[in-house]
């Protein structure tokens, strides 16, 4: 069941109206409905609201038995006389605010727990909070409002700004943070990139001197690691989201507003402009630039430049026409006679 208590705090009820005005929408039918919480279309009942998004779960509409759903206007013949449409040509978005609106993010509680040990000279802001073995070095700045998890390791000088979370098991050096980064249980940042030089007699490793910027409204996903440059900076730019176990080599310089999906590695020194998206399993090589705007696909092998705006998939990763057509011309391969070995 959606929100459980135990482990999700909720306000409302609220009345449909004040739901719509939220989303700037104009008034429903009847804006005194009171709804009490959010549930998916598939269970949700009188009281809730829901939304459908993805036209593949539509057959679920006519069955709806919310209060209210948020549908495109495009389905709004669909939705049952007995529940009350609220029409937007972004329904996910929209969605999004409600699930807000009804669970927000849990406010911190300003404070340093007994069993924190903060360095010197760190400056904690009066309305952080410090939770319970978080450890703060020397010199270290933690921004108004800003949440330490449990067992997190902030590096000295580490500079974090305000309204940040910081969750559990976080491992944080050599870096600095804008306001508003979220980074989920196990994420390590700063660590040193994996950078040596060959000798006759084995690796030397090379002293990796660059920091890791955060800037705002980065999101990181669990156990994600951002390695520090080695003379230049590891960055990643305003808005981006970073997903569970992506690899972040140093030097990296990740845009504005990317999205780069679990498990992908982004190789030493590669640039990857803003509103770049990157699937799950993908993987750069050393050195590259990704253009604006462009699609990685899904375990794609990146070994060359991407030029803007570009769609591209497969290993080596190909423009994404080509690689179906490849695909396309070897299945007919695989259908001709004797393909798989047949004599006869």
């Amino acid at each position: 069941m959606p929100g459980d208590k135990r482990f999700f705090a909720s306000t409302g009820p609220y009345r449909l109206a004040e739901l719509a005005a939220t989303l700037g929408l104009d008034p429903p039918a009847d804006p005194a409905c009171l709804i009490s919480s959010i549930a998916p279309l598939q269970i949700a009942g009188p009281g809730q609201i829901s939304f459908l998004d993805n036209r593949r779960y539509a057959s679920a509409l006519g069955t709806c038995r919310a209060s209210a759903v948020i549908v495109h206007p495009d389905m709004a013949a669909r939705v049952p006389a007995s529940c009350i449409a609220l029409m937007t040509r972004e329904p996910y978005l929209a969605w999004a605010t409600i699930a807000r609106l009804f669970h927000p993010e849990p406010p911190g509680q300003p404070g340093i727990h007994p069993s924190a040990v903060i360095g010197a000279d760190a400056h904690i802001a009066p309305d952080a909070e410090i939770g319970p073995g978080a450890v703060i070095g020397a010199g270290a700045e933690i921004g108004a409002r800003s949440v330490i998890g449990a067992l997190s390791v902030v590096g000295p000088g580490v500079i974090i700004g305000a309204d940040c979370r910081i969750h559990p098991h976080v491992t944080l050096t050599h870096a600095i943070l804008g306001d508003r980064v979220v980074l989920h249980p196990g994420v390590r940042v700063g660590q040193a990139g994996f950078g040596f030089a060959v000798s006759k007699t084995g690796f030397i490793g090379v002293p990796q001197l660059g920091r890791v910027l955060l800037g705002d409204d980065v999101d990181v996903g669990a156990n994600t690691t951002i390695d520090r440059g080695s003379a230049n900076d590891t960055i990643i730019g305003a808005g981006s989201r970073l997903d569970n176990l992506v690899q972040i080599g140093h030097n990296v310089e990740l845009g504005r507003a990317c999205v780069v999906v679990a498990c992908a590695a982004i190789s030493g020194s590669t640039i990857v402009e803003d509103q770049v998206m990157i699937g799950g399993q993908a993987a750069f090589a050393g050195h590259l630039r990704i253009g604006k705007g462009a699609q990685i696909g899904a375990q794609a092998g990146v070994i060359n430049d991407v030029p803007a705006g570009a769609k591209m998939l497969g290993s080596p990763a190909q423009p994404i026409r080509s690689f179906f057509r490849e695909v396309a011309i070897l299945r007919r391969l695989a259908r001709k006679p004797g393909a798989h070995g047949d004599q006869n």
